[in-house]
C-alpha cells in the first residue's frame, strides 16, 4: 500500500504483524477517538479529565490529548491563525489515530472552531471509531467563567485571533453527543457520555477470540 499524499512514491506503508484488533483484545475493549469541541471556558478539559478518570476506574486504557498541553510540545510554535489551527487539529487527529490503532480510547479537548477542520479529523477514522462531543455553553457564560482570564485579555486587545471575540466558532452540524454545561453538572455530563459509550457503542464488549 502506497502512502503518496506527500507525492513520494518511495515511502511505503508497512503493515504491522500485530494489528489493531489484536491490541483491542489485549486491552479488553474497543478503541475510539472522542473529540471534545467548544468555546474556551465551556468545560471541555474539565469534562474530558473527569471522563478519563471514570474510564480509568473501569479499567479502560485511556489517554487525554489536551489542546493547551499539546501546544507545549508537538504543536509548539503554531499560532492561532486559521491555517495554523487547521494544522493543530490535523496533528492532533493523527496522534489520536495512533492511539486508536494501539487499541486505546483517546480523548481530545480542543476548541477546534471550524467545521471543515473537525470533519477532516473525522475523515481519517473509520465511522464507528470517532465520536464528536459538542460542549455547548453560551459565550456570555464562558466569558463570565473566564477561568484563565483569556476573555478579559481578548477584550482589552492583549490577545488576538481569540475564538468568540475576533474569530468565529462554527457549531458542529451533527455531533454524536451534545452536552450543555450551562445547565448540566460535570457528573451529569460524564454520565451522559459513559452511557453512550457503554450502551450504544458497546465499548467494553470484548472482541471474539
Amino acid at each position: 500500500m502506497l502512502q503518496n499524499s506527500n507525492s513520494d512514491k518511495n515511502v511505503i506503508w508497512h503493515t504491522s504483524t500485530v494489528n489493531k484488533e489484536d491490541k483491542q483484545k489485549l486491552h479488553g475493549h474497543k478503541s475510539l477517538m472522542i473529540w471534545f469541541t467548544g468555546l474556551s471556558g465551556s468545560g471541555k478539559s474539565t469534562i474530558a479529565n473527569a471522563l478519563q478518570l471514570e474510564l480509568y476506574k473501569k479499567r479502560v486504557s485511556v489517554y487525554l490529548l489536551d489542546g493547551d498541553n499539546l501546544r507545549h510540545g508537538i504543536n509548539k510554535g503554531l499560532t492561532f491563525t486559521e491555517d495554523d489551527r487547521k494544522e493543530n487539529i490535523r496533528r492532533t487527529a493523527e496522534i489520536g489515530k495512533l492511539f486508536v490503532d494501539a487499541g486505546m480510547v483517546v480523548l481530545a479537548a480542543l476548541i477546534s472552531p471550524y467545521e471543515k477542520d473537525r470533519q477532516n479529523a473525522r475523515s481519517i477514522f473509520i465511522k464507528e471509531e470517532f465520536i464528536e462531543i459538542y460542549v455547548k455553553c453560551p459565550l456570555e457564560e464562558c466569558e463570565n467563567r473566564d477561568p484563565k482570564g483569556l476573555y478579559k485579555k481578548a477584550r482589552q486587545g492583549e490577545i488576538r485571533q481569540f475564538t468568540g471575540i475576533d474569530q468565529p466558532y462554527e457549531e458542529p452540524t451533527n455531533p454524536e453527543i451534545i452536552i450543555d454545561t450551562n445547565v448540566l453538572s460535570i457528573q451529569e455530563c460524564v454520565e451522559i457520555i459513559t452511557s453512550h459509550l457503554f450502551n450504544k457503542v458497546g465499548l467494553i464488549k470484548k472482541t471474539k477470540e
